[in-house]
């Protein structure tokens, strides 16, 4: 939907979350009025009584609204209070842009990923930092090399700057976005999600890349970080017909140690090997049926998914015993707990590859 007309200054109102903000906050603020936005929603996420002066420096200006958490909720719940402002208190305007208080964001590309939007009033615009400039630290390229090369395997999202906190949002999706679960830093990740899952598209734009060494360097760990972001990715994975692939998968595994145990209670060792194969054989067959009528509910096609289920389903067995047996020697794995150990993240690495491979190829509506 395009719309040539309007101004994001006026059209538009710049989200600002903040907690215990310092001058930079401040010089931000000053920016964004001098600079022409008319509507600034402030959100003060439970500041201690020696930060509380930013804000009151901040309602000096007219075009600025401070709106005050009792205590800290966390950016996705200050978030969800600007946009639930932003809907009932002005609703005559066309989105927000949301930002962030430390500088990182500047006013011209604030205002261009606001006229993109205001062209084009059905998509969200991101603004997206270039992570290959030399002067970007290593940790940074590293932690979103990894969120986004996750986001393009397992969400099919295609998108180079996955924690950006400049966004250009509808008016349209503000409801939709208060009732996205998330309360902290996890918020944001989730609004990316729950955008490819409710088919609301996207727009990067790029934007200057700035970092201040200083402060990155004590707010910032990759490994943290990347860990944050890889259980929330993991709990919406496995959230809807993620769920039910892992009650599916469960009941599979019950079936064929039922069966395997019968057997060999029954007739002994004697063809153990062949109790394990038809064991196997037959929890895959109620695993498939279960896959595809109740966890993906895919109609027709039976043959060709059939071929398709055995195809990923025949390579992760023989996968999970190679790769297993290959890292237990070569981490010298001499304990029965590490090589358990091992194992237990092979098959959960492959358990969630196959999911992906099965909901995207074999199962896909």
């Amino acid at each position: 939907m395009k719309n040539n007309r309007g101004d994001c200054r006026s059209d538009l109102a710049v989200v600002l979350p903040s907690l215990d903000p310092d001058a930079k906050f401040s010089g931000v603020v000053s920016g964004l009025a001098e600079g022409g936005f008319e509507h600034i929603v402030i959100v003060d996420d439970g500041s201690d009584e020696a930060h509380r002066h930013w804000f009151d420096q901040a309602e000096a200006y007219p075009q600025c609204t401070v709106l005050h958490h009792e205590g800290n909720k966390g950016k996705g719940r200050a978030l969800k209070t600007a946009f639930s402002y932003v809907r009932e208190q002005l609703p005559a305007l066309k989105g927000v842009i949301t930002i962030d208080g430390d500088g990182q964001h500047l006013l011209p590309d604030i205002i261009q990923c606001g006229n993109v939007m205001l062209e084009n009033e059905d998509k969200v615009v991101l603004g997206c930092r270039d992570f290959d400039l030399p002067q970007v630290p290593p940790r940074s390229v590293a932690g979103n090399k990894f969120t986004s090369t996750a986001f393009r395997i397992f969400f099919g999202i295609h998108l180079s700057d996955t924690q950006t906190g400049l966004r250009a949002i509808p008016s349209r999706y503000l409801e939709e976005f208060c009732a996205i679960a998330g309360e902290r830093f996890e918020y944001e990740t989730n609004m990316l999600l729950q955008m490819k899952r409710n088919g609301i598209g996207f727009i990067e734009q790029p934007i200057e890349t700035v970092y201040d060494p200083e402060d990155y360097s004590s707010h910032y760990n990759a490994v943290k970080d990347s860990w944050k972001l890889a259980k929330v990715m993991i709990r919406f994975l496995f959230s809807g017909s993620g769920a039910r692939y892992v009650i599916s998968s469960v009941a599979a595994f019950g079936l064929d140690y039922l069966i395997y145990a019968g057997l060999f209670t029954a007739f002994g060792n004697a063809k153990e090997a062949l109790f394990h194969l038809l064991a196997t054989f037959l929890s895959s067959v109620l695993n498939f049926h279960m896959n595809k009528f109740w966890v993906f509910q895919k109609k027709g096609d039976y043959g060709k998914e059939l071929l398709g289920y055995y195809a990923i389903c025949i390579p992760r067995t023989l996968l999970s015993t190679l790769a297993a047996s290959t890292l237990i020697a070569a981490l010298e794995a001499s304990t029965p707990a590490l090589a358990v150990a091992v194992r237990l993240v092979v098959d959960i690495v492959l358990f969630i590859a196959a999911y992906v491979l099965q909901k995207k190829f074999v199962f896909r509506k």
